[in-house]
């Protein structure tokens, strides 16, 4: 059995949140998908995605089932057209306040950020606790938290967190999805 290189940080469920009969394979991911300099582990259940964890760059896994089969193609075709819509079947997960903010999230439209105070004075909140809901995210890409930024460009450049982390693999991470997903100009030259 082969071990794989796992951000366990990546990932926002806690070990008991995916049975242990979820996950017959060698590594706790159904699929694992490579993008550019990184790659995307798909952990699925009983028919529905579970969750998606940024990983680093590494070899690809087969989908093991059909709801990571749905993922791998639905998650391929964002990073071939930031534009592709998902319809992926999720598990229900987070609680309610988690919900509302990440329904929040995926209300953000491609090309644009919202801070996390934005975010929160719309939810009667704080930015804290937006930020609390973004780590806790287990649909990354498919709930586009990566559009969340800070108020202030003081902090990360105006980045952000992401997925709990302030540096690193993550945070390039993140840079790359804003930059994949930025407004695109025609080019009308005859």
């Amino acid at each position: 059995m082969q071990s794989r290189t796992i951000l366990k940080t990546a990932c926002s469920a806690s070990p008991e949140a995916v049975p242990a009969t979820a996950v017959p394979h060698a590594t706790p991911y159904a699929a694992v998908l490579a993008a550019p300099g990184f790659c995307l582990g798909v952990q699925s259940h009983a028919g529905r995605i579970v969750e998606i964890c940024f990983l680093p760059a590494q070899a690809e896994i087969a989908p093991q089932d059909g709801a990571a089969a749905l993922a791998v193609q639905q998650l391929a075709a964002w990073l071939a057209d930031p534009d592709y819509p998902f319809d992926l079947p999720l598990a229900a997960a987070g609680s309610p306040f988690q919900r509302r903010v990440w329904a929040a999230i995926a209300a953000i439209p491609r090309g644009t950020t919202a801070s996390y105070g934005e975010l929160a004075a719309g939810l009667a909140s704080s930015a804290r606790a937006v930020g609390g809901a973004c780590r806790a995210n287990p649909y990354p890409i498919v709930v586009p938290c990566h559009r969340v930024v800070a108020r202030s460009a003081g902090f990360n450049g105006g980045l952000g967190g992401f997925a709990g982390h302030t540096g690193g693999l993550l945070l390039d991470i993140k840079r790359w999805l804003l930059r994949h997903e930025a407004p695109r100009r025609l080019d009308l030259r005859p």
